[in-house]
């Protein structure tokens, strides 16, 4: 009972944190592989996508009723983030995700510094494409994320933050809110693929998910009423904690 407990406090903090800047992950995963040590890994990371797809899907629905969603960049991104998340779980399972794990530190540390670096990124929302360019631009980025999201995963929603900023030019509110639909999508097709394949603990599940969407409600009323400048902050220190958590991770699978 103590675990579930905990496990629900988890899932409230991953949702207040995910539906902001992304990262939840970094929060409920953790947790879930520490407290439930039985379980096959694939079985706690379909069930923490159950969980999740709600926070998320909650954050989405929040955002869209109080912020304009740009959804001629979201939707073909979120489409094709859907299809290749597939193709990301097919490739882990024939190529080791060890290059990535220890690449992926450097990454963060570049998208840390670079956001720091450029104050008034994400400040203002000024989109710098539009038509096809937006498409294909959206398509891309939306093929990368999901690919990644399928084959290794962590700071996947952060990411989704920092290119939207970074290559479409929203500020950090609109782009947290379009974040939050090609991650749903990325959820889903993930969660399609456990739910086949068995690996899910639907009533755990389930009550994380609960939990998940009482902290993304939360979430997003904190990112809605203190703006862009707060999800800046937020989705900084979200990338430094990341960066620890993954080199860590990286280094030690390693042997470094």
């Amino acid at each position: 009972m103590i675990d579930v407990v905990w496990l629900g406090g988890a899932a409230f903090a991953a949702g207040l944190v995910d539906a902001v800047v992304g990262g939840g992950g970094l929060i409920q995963l953790p947790a879930m592989f520490s407290l439930l040590p039985k379980e096959a890994p694939a079985t706690i990371l379909g069930t923490n996508k159950l969980a999740a797809i709600f926070g998320t899907g909650s954050a989405a629905a929040s955002y869209a009723r109080r912020v304009r969603v740009a959804w001629s960049t979201a939707a073909p991104a979120a489409i094709a983030a859907f299809a290749l998340s597939f193709v990301g779980a097919w490739t882990v399972t024939q190529v080791p995700a060890d290059f990535v794990r220890a690449l992926l530190p450097f990454v963060l540390v570049a998208v840390a510094v670079y956001t720091f670096m450029k104050k008034d990124l994400g400040a203002v929302h000024a989109p710098l494409h539009s038509g096809m360019a937006e498409r294909y631009w959206a398509i891309g980025i939306g093929a990368a994320i999901g690919f990644y999201d399928g084959f290794f995963g962590p700071g996947t929603g952060s990411f989704l933050l920092f290119l939207f900023v970074r290559f479409f030019g929203f500020d950090f509110l609109s782009a947290s809110a379009a974040a939050k639909v090609v991650n749903v999508a990325c959820n889903l097709s993930a969660l399609m693929w456990f739910g086949y394949s068995g690996h899910l603990l639907w009533q755990l599940g389930l009550l994380m998910a609960g939990c998940q969407i009482v902290g993304a409600v939360i979430g997003t009323r904190l990112a809605l009423k203190h703006g862009s400048g707060f999800v800046r902050k937020l989705f900084l220190f979200v990338v430094s904690a990341l960066i620890v958590k993954t080199a860590y991770d990286s280094f030690t699978k390693l042997g470094w």
